[in-house]
């Protein structure tokens, strides 16, 4: 690894498991604007799949008590959303990628934005076990087909007034799980070269420890506020999005 290199390495790695840790998500979203500027691309989700999962187990740790009490909750997002992982690489082959990036990021610019602006969350607070399963299958599916597994989740979770451990108890390990099958699926293409290995080998300590810096802000946050955070991530994640797709 180069000098060059390194400091960009280490600044996304940092930024992605920071905000792995404060909400559950998002490391692609705040690490591969570094990565990109000294990575091909195809090297830089490789190590970005990676570091999401290790940090990610850190954040299950802190809401397995949520997790083992919700366990129902979270089979009906996550069985689903593993069924929709090649349906969604199918359909990948017959729809532009790019197009539906573009469709995503709306929505998300359009749900984001109004509940940012809107003094009251909404408060949907009835059991819908159809709907969860459908969430999930449609997350898996946009996972397979444009690694966007976890938009409909998040939108679908800031409906519901759950504490913050329980929302939690479903992003996590619902994107846990879709990226470590993405991750398998990167090894089988040869995508962890001895290059990569290093490059993850310096980059998985400083997103481990930017992670634990994430979850005691997480920690110290109250339920409105994490919902609010979502939100929030929820359009930022829009505005980069659609930002990627067009640029």
């Amino acid at each position: 690894m180069s000098a060059e290199i390194m400091p960009y390495v280490v600044a996304g790695a940092m930024a992605g498991g920071f905000i792995n840790g404060l909400a559950g998500f998002g490391t692609a979203l705040f690490a591969l604007g570094f990565f990109l500027v000294v990575l091909p691309p195809f090297q830089a989700v490789a190590m970005l799949v990676v570091l999401s999962v290790i940090t990610g187990l850190q954040g299950l740790w802190i809401v397995r008590a949520a997790i083992r009490q919700n366990t129902r909750r979270l089979a009906r997002f996550l069985l689903p959303g593993l069924a929709g992982i090649p349906i969604g690489v199918m359909i990948l082959s017959v729809i532009d990628a790019s197009t539906l990036k573009i469709v995503v990021a709306s929505m998300l610019l359009l749900y984001g934005g109004y509940f940012t602006l809107r003094a009251r969350l909404p408060r949907f607070e009835r059991a819908t076990p159809f709907w969860d399963m459908l969430v999930g299958f449609l997350g898996g599916i946009l996972g397979g087909a444009a690694s966007l597994s976890g938009a409909l989740p998040m939108m679908w979770c800031t409906l519901r007034p759950w504490p913050k451990q329980e929302t939690r108890a479903v992003l996590q390990p619902f994107n846990v799980a879709v990226l470590a099958v993405t991750t398998i699926l990167l090894a089988l293409k040869g995508a962890y070269t001895r290059e990569t290995l290093i490059y993850l080998a310096i980059a998985i300590p400083a997103a481990l420890l930017a992670a634990q810096i994430g979850i005691t802000v997480f920690k110290r946050l109250s339920d409105t506020a994490f919902r609010r955070l979502l939100i929030l991530m929820t359009f930022v994640s829009g505005l980069v999005l659609m930002l990627r797709a067009v640029l």
